[in-house]
């Protein structure tokens, strides 16, 4: 099972008190994933497509229970994804037409509206079910293991806005694209996900998609720690090969024995220590040196073999 069909699985388990909230999770599953048909003067037949089992229980459930509509339920298999779709369809009758109008899917006059009706919105708490219908009815949000990434389907621009315009209401702000004749109202990252998923009330997609954000977080930090490391273990490799190469040109051309007595000590410790960072030196000299100290005596050594060295080029 996807991580989409997980979460919508959850949602459709929410049981709704007020009968506000659960026409407005209706009005978006109908709005979202339905297609009405005009068969005569104020005949109407509507159909709600699905692919999720549980959304179609709740929505066989939703049109029941608030109108007290008949429905009839259609079982089709899809030999390409082998997977099945659920068709309702609400037949005509007398009761249609207004459940229509209070959807917001006709307006006062019966003509058809294309974004979201305000009054079926209003309250907050409507709002939220509007949206956790808009999810069940054609939501998708990618597994957490990989990429972030949330979607509302919308056949209309001016549903896409409506849409975007309800999660910017509680601190989502989502952005708008076309693909292939239908909009996307997205959102990108874990933050506005997580907020989606806590507002509509899907905990247990909430809670794992936190684990995972907390395990990719602490798997991001440790990989910035080890290339810091690595990258401070290969520039200390360098310097190290560079210090050896000025004292082998010292030991080569003058003399150690020539040196001043400390910094004689200190390039006599690199060459038996040429491995160890310049603080591990420091540690190794009688008496232990700073790893400043350290470090001016090695640049010390360092100016005096580059004025023996011949000119390159």
């Amino acid at each position: 099972m996807s991580f989409t069909a997980e979460v919508k699985e959850e949602l459709s388990r929410i049981e709704l008190k007020r009968q506000c909230c659960q026409r407005a999770e209706l009005a978006a599953l109908a709005r979202i994933e339905g297609t009405l048909h005009i068969t005569g003067r104020e005949r109407y037949r509507l159909e709600i497509a699905t692919e999720t089992a549980p959304v179609a229980r709740k929505t066989i459930k939703l049109l029941h229970g608030i109108y007290d509509l008949k429905t009839e339920l259609t079982v089709r298999r899809s030999v390409l994804h082998k997977t099945n779709n659920y068709l309702i369809t609400v037949v005509s009758q007398p009761r249609l037409p207004q459940a229509l109008n209070e959807l917001g899917i006709l307006d006062e006059a019966m003509n058809l509206t294309y974004g979201i009706v305000p009054r079926l919105v209003r309250r907050d708490c409507c709002a939220i079910s509007y949206l956790r219908g808009a999810f069940l009815g054609g939501g998708f949000v990618a597994d957490p293991h990989g990429d972030f990434h949330f979607e509302l389907t919308a056949e209309t621009e001016q549903l896409a806005e409506d849409l975007s315009a309800l999660m910017a209401r509680f601190g989502m702000h989502a952005r708008i694209i076309q693909r292939r004749g239908l909009f996307a109202v997205y959102l990108k990252g874990a933050e506005p996900i997580v907020t989606f998923l806590a507002l509509v009330g899907a905990h247990q997609a909430l809670l794992r998609t936190e684990d995972v954000r907390i395990f990719k977080s602490m798997r991001n930090e440790v990989n910035r720690l080890v290339n810091a490391e690595t990258a401070n273990i290969q520039k200390s490799a360098e310097a190290a090969m560079t210090q050896l190469e000025a004292i082998r040109v010292l030991r080569a051309t003058r003399g150690l024995e020539s040196l001043p007595p400390a910094l004689r000590e200190l390039a006599e410790l690199r060459l038996e220590h040429p491995e160890v960072s310049l603080r591990e030196l420091g540690e190794l000299a009688d008496p232990p040196l700073s790893k400043s100290a350290v470090y001016h005596r090695i640049r010390r050594l360092e100016e005096l073999a580059a004025r023996l060295e011949p000119p390159t080029g």
